[in-house]
């Protein structure tokens, strides 16, 4: 019999990797609104991703159809044990959305619109952190109910895992910015990325060493076979992608920074994944225990798999359509 969870974990794990590429970008540019006064300037970090922000954030609702089809227990547990922060994420989105629907038409109170596309990218971001980082350190269950208290979530290792994705999304405005602006804007996105890759760097290497140390069932995962061999280049090929993004900050390449940034996230992402397999619930319920019914997975799936390449042709044709570089008095956007 195919294993069916383990083709909806796949599915699952690539959509919110997707997710945090595309969205990661566009709420960096949110992050990356103070540093940058000018209204003009503004006008152009927001154009640069104004006709496919919505289209991103896709990937958020395709990763939690999947969990509440095929994993309704885990669905069910995450979101009572992690609901305030989620709800504050949602609350931070719809911020944001707005802004971005009311600011180009707004002339007095532009600015008010500004705030709150930065407060919302940032919070967004924030509570994203929050979650992954509440989500490593484990949810106390009973018989897969969630057993623990209403605040669990809130330590100092998710808070820094908060500031942590706050730089990560930003990281990722900046190199999209590179890719997407000229002139004097690129250029102080040039001088910014590599500012921001070693900051992503450090935040990396706190995160590796505080994890095992703080979770020995972790370190037990990480040091023994056969996770040592597949975890083991994952440390050189950072020092080498976070190598590679600054020669290409020094070099002045337009796109090579934000693809060696992504690089940075995927090797960040397999980490993430090889330290929790195979729960889904961390410590406590693998992907197998939490499974739906097999003519449920089933049946799901078929939609999942007829859908899928629609939003991936979509995507990509939203990409493709505006794929040239966003300046001063463009129009088109607005």
């Amino acid at each position: 019999m195919i294993d069916l969870s383990f083709i909806w974990i796949v599915i699952i794990a690539v959509g919110v990797l997707i997710y945090v590429v595309l969205d990661g970008f566009d709420l960096g540019i949110g992050i990356l609104f103070p540093f940058f006064k000018a209204q003009q300037e503004r006008d152009v970090m927001m154009n640069t991703v104004a006709p496919i922000w919505d289209g991103n954030e896709t990937w958020m609702v395709l990763g939690g159809a999947g969990l509440f089809a095929a994993f309704p227990l885990v669905y069910s547990t995450v979101l009572s044990a992690l609901y305030l922060p989620i709800i504050l994420m949602v609350i931070a989105l719809i911020f944001r959305g707005v802004a971005f629907e009311f600011r180009f038409k707004s002339r007095r109170n532009r600015h008010l619109w500004d705030m709150a596309f930065i407060g919302g990218s940032i919070l967004t971001g924030f509570f994203q952190g929050i979650i992954l980082g509440a989500y490593i350190q484990g949810i106390k269950t009973a018989n897969g109910v969630y057993a623990g208290g209403g605040l669990d979530w809130l330590t100092p290792f998710s808070v820094f895992t908060g500031i942590s994705v706050i730089v990560l999304y930003a990281t990722l405005g900046c190199g999209w910015l590179i890719f997407k602006t000229d002139a004097d804007l690129q250029n102080r996105m040039y001088q910014l990325m590599p500012k921001m890759i070693i900051a992503l760097f450090i935040i990396f290497g706190c995160v590796s060493i505080y994890t095992p140390l703080a979770h020995p069932e972790i370190a037990e995962r990480w040091f023994s076979q056969p996770q040592l061999t597949y975890f083991s280049p994952v440390p050189i090929l950072v020092l080498v992608f976070t190598f590679l993004a600054l020669r290409a900050c020094k070099q002045r390449k337009e796109l090579s920074p934000f693809m060696y940034t992504l690089a940075l996230v995927v090797l960040a992402y397999t980490g993430f994944l090889i330290s929790l397999w195979p729960y889904i619930i961390p410590r406590s319920v693998t992907i197998w225990d939490a499974a739906a019914p097999h003519s449920s997975q089933l049946f799901t799936l078929i939609g999942a798999l007829l859908l899928i390449p629609i939003i991936l042709i979509y995507t990509g044709l939203s990409y493709w359509v505006f794929r040239d570089k966003v300046r001063i008095g463009d129009k088109g956007y607005h």
